[in-house]
């Protein structure tokens, strides 16, 4: 059985843009999507990762949260595990894993590299969501990286 005799009278294009075969909702799908929506893959429990997404929404992005952590969603992306962080989000067609600055996804948005998507591996002291009154104003120098659709990366901003 396709999946078009499942849904009769639906095309396979509209259940594919529905996010039928990933279970979630097809890079090329979110491409014509607002760019301000933002999807964010976390474990529920993590403090920083809800302080990234604060971040996020108070540029104006619209976020949905699935609290179910990120390592399936991260694969099913195809971001390569080394540049893994706590949290991962498709925002536009991209992926962006971890801490990434609002400034640096807005300038991704506006520019649309051929590329995978930003990420800031780990959880580097200083970036957004890790900046809290915790952290005592400590910052450590990070880099946000462009990742590449074969999985090379490149240096996109850094912060010191």
């Amino acid at each position: 059985m396709s999946m078009t005799d499942a849904w009769p009278g639906t095309s396979r294009r509209a259940l594919l843009r529905g996010g039928f075969a990933l279970g979630l909702a097809p890079l090329a799908a979110w491409a014509a999507e607002p760019s301000n929506d933002v999807q964010v893959w976390k474990d529920p429990s993590c403090g920083c990762c809800k302080d990234w997404i604060v971040h996020m929404q108070a540029s104006g992005f619209a976020v949905r949260v699935h609290d179910q952590g990120n390592n399936a969603a991260r694969s099913r992306l195809g971001l390569p595990r080394q540049y893994g962080s706590c949290h991962t989000a498709l925002v536009g067609g991209y992926v962006v894993e971890g801490h990434v600055p609002v400034a640096d996804i807005q300038r991704l948005l506006r520019e649309r590299p051929q590329a995978l998507g930003l990420a800031v591996p780990g959880m580097p002291i200083g970036s957004p969501g890790m900046d809290g009154p915790a952290y005592g104003g400590r910052r450590n120098p990070y880099q946000v990286l462009l990742i590449g659709k074969d999985g090379s990366a490149r240096v996109f901003n850094s912060y010191v």
